[in-house]
């Protein structure tokens, strides 16, 4: 496994200055961020889009330091039933870019669309009471989701795109592991998981039977912990809606790795993931609002060195 970094993760740096910056932790590969749910501080989508020079300067930043390109993210809702056009728009545009830079993976969500036809705000169904949450669903996953994700699939084959990572993703269609894998089925072995364990985490899944369940459905992965807050869970439930910057008064948070779980905990998460068939990249994603950025990736890194299996195994069998 490969240690990477999301580059929002130091979305206070320049461009250059943030790749120095991952070259300098030990990180091997950076996954930028491209449009929807960012900034994108290190990408002028549109601009390194339209120019092939750009396109090579862009990628020969990498070179230099001895980075990789890990993939382009695009995370956001596509579907959103106002502002999905112009998000679904950005999203191509990236698959656009990933097959111009020869990178092959692209992550994502799988979009939430509203409840029904004329609605106007994304409806996220986690109860199967009333009834007409299944009515709701059904038009979701048939009439909106599923179209849309064929066609988006088709594109990203063309494009020279192998692997639509999305993210399990809490106000999302896919935000469990069933969900994910019926898109896959339904899509093809292109759609797989981003497998981010600090969503799993607070929606109170286990992320180790995760892994397991998915196996080869696995693309792609995020490094990021949860603290959970038992005091604070006690009276609120995971279903969480506070600030997310007033740590002490919710029941989880984003936090820097090893501090919501331990080595020992991250240990387990790589080795089952080398166990599922996954020997990809470890992408940290930094959002912990107290501990700095810099320290956090530090401290990120030299957990996943020491918990992460790096090397092909070369045990065989005596015979005697």
């Amino acid at each position: 496994m490969k240690i990477g970094v999301v580059s929002d993760s130091l979305g206070h740096l320049p461009f250059e200055e943030m790749l120095d910056t991952a070259a300098s932790l030990g990180i091997e590969g950076v996954e930028i961020n491209a449009a929807n749910w960012t900034a994108a501080p290190h990408l002028d989508l549109p601009g390194v889009l339209a120019s092939v020079e750009k396109q090579r300067q862009f990628s020969r930043a990498f070179a230099a330091r001895g980075l990789d390109l890990i993939a382009l993210n695009a995370n956001g809702n596509q579907l959103h039933p106002t502002e999905g056009e112009r998000q679904s728009a950005a999203l191509y545009d990236t698959i656009r870019l990933a097959g111009a830079l020869g990178v092959d993976t692209v992550v994502l969500m799988s979009g939430l669309p509203a409840g029904g036809p004329g609605d106007r705000l994304p409806n996220w169904v986690i109860s199967s009471w009333p009834p007409e949450t299944q009515t709701i669903l059904k038009w979701q996953w048939e009439d909106v989701l599923l179209p849309y994700w064929h066609k988006l699939a088709s594109f990203a084959q063309a494009q020279g795109v192998k692997k639509l990572c999305v993210e399990i993703h809490g106000n999302q269609l896919v935000y469990n592991v069933p969900a994910l894998l019926r898109l896959r089925q339904a899509i093809g072995p292109i759609v797989g998981a981003n497998l981010d364990p600090s969503h799993l985490m607070w929606m109170g899944a286990d992320p180790l039977a995760a892994v397991d369940a998915l196996g080869e459905a696995i693309l792609h992965c995020h490094a990021k912990d949860t603290y959970l807050n038992k005091p604070r869970q006690a009276v609120t439930s995971l279903l969480e809606n506070g600030s997310l910057t007033d740590i002490a008064a919710r029941s989880w948070s984003y936090i820097t790795l090893g501090f919501g779980h331990g080595e020992g905990w991250w240990r387990d998460f790589c080795y089952r993931l080398r166990l599922a068939g996954y020997d990809g990249w470890l992408s940290i994603e930094h959002e912990d609002v107290i501990l700095s950025r810099i320290e956090g990736l530090r401290r990120s890194v030299d957990l996943l060195r020491a918990s992460a299996p790096t090397e092909p195994s070369d045990f065989k069998l005596q015979v005697f």
